[in-house]
């Protein structure tokens, strides 16, 4: 797969995201609306599903940033960070992102928005003050390919689908419970779906998650090497977000994917059932192909 293969696949896996939760929604309201006999829950699911739809595309980023504590900066207030974002940014041929900063000592960063004209970045404080120059740019470069890549909506429209499956599971489960009587065949049906959904919810969420993460984390690696011509630089700085143990306060599951490096610190584990629900390849992995990229 190339680069601009990649670009149209995201595109095709966005409206296939967005297609399935409404399918879903809908599929599941006309469910319930048969079993108690009430058309109001299926107008409501109808509805919900249009609202959420539309909130996952149009402020899914907004909604990442503020799960992650990020906060606007100017280009007065770190021009450093700033001129190195906009010689990327030309040298990449794409529009300046709007920049953040989390203020946590952890070195992560993640790249979200529509498309490169509504794009943004989020830096930890930790890897401004703890990587060197080639090591940041390396990192900022990886965020940069994203956009350039088409990768961030698909990743940030996640955010907001993952969080209402799981909310939803848990409604789906506490309606089961009020189903009415045992011999009644609605009830028994209601309690069903909400027990597969309670369980099988927060599993898909995480299957979708990892659908979208693994791949695009090497093929950014690649272009953001190819980007800076030094692939060495994010490869050393990959080893100080390896060894980097701080925790993030501001870290959910819901926008792990998003960041370059899994933000839950001292989680990782070797084993082969840990390694299958990673929502990130294994950075020593990632080292590894990159030193071996050739420019």
């Amino acid at each position: 797969m190339n680069l601009y293969t990649h670009k149209d696949s995201n595109i095709r896996k966005t409206w296939l995201l967005l297609g399935l939760f409404f399918v879903l929604i809908i599929g599941l309201g006309f469910l319930f609306s048969r079993a108690y006999n009430t058309p109001e829950i299926l107008y409501f699911a109808v509805g919900l599903s249009l609202f959420m739809n539309g909130l996952s595309y149009w402020y899914s980023d907004k909604i990442a940033l503020s799960m992650s504590g990020a906060k606007p900066i100017k280009r007065e207030d770190n021009l450093y960070l700033y001129r190195m974002v906009e010689n990327l940014c030309i040298t990449a041929g794409l529009p300046l992102p709007k920049l953040y900063i989390i203020e946590s000592s952890q070195i992560n960063a993640f790249a979200t928005g529509r498309n490169p004209k509504n794009a943004s970045i989020a830096v930890t404080r930790g890897a401004i003050d703890k990587l060197q120059n080639e090591e940041l740019e390396g990192v900022l470069a990886h965020e940069l390919s994203h956009i350039g890549n088409r990768d961030i909506l698909v990743m940030s429209i996640v955010v907001v689908l993952a969080g209402v499956i799981a909310i939803l599971a848990d409604w789906f489960l506490r309606m089961s419970f009020f189903a009415g009587d045992d011999d009644n065949r609605g009830g028994i049906l209601i309690l069903i779906i909400g027990l597969v959904a309670a369980i099988l919810a927060p599993l898909a969420a995480t299957l979708v998650q990892l659908a979208v993460s693994r791949k695009r984390e090497f093929l950014a690696d690649a272009s953001g090497a190819l980007l800076t011509r030094y692939p060495e630089g994010l490869a050393k700085a990959l080893e100080k977000i390896g060894l980097d143990q701080v925790p993030m306060r501001t870290a959910h599951n819901a926008t792990a994917h998003l960041f370059i490096s899994n933000p839950f610190k001292g989680r990782s584990k070797h084993n082969w059932l840990t390694r299958l629900f990673m929502t990130h390849p294994p950075v020593q992995e990632r080292i590894r192909i990159l030193r071996g990229i050739k420019i």
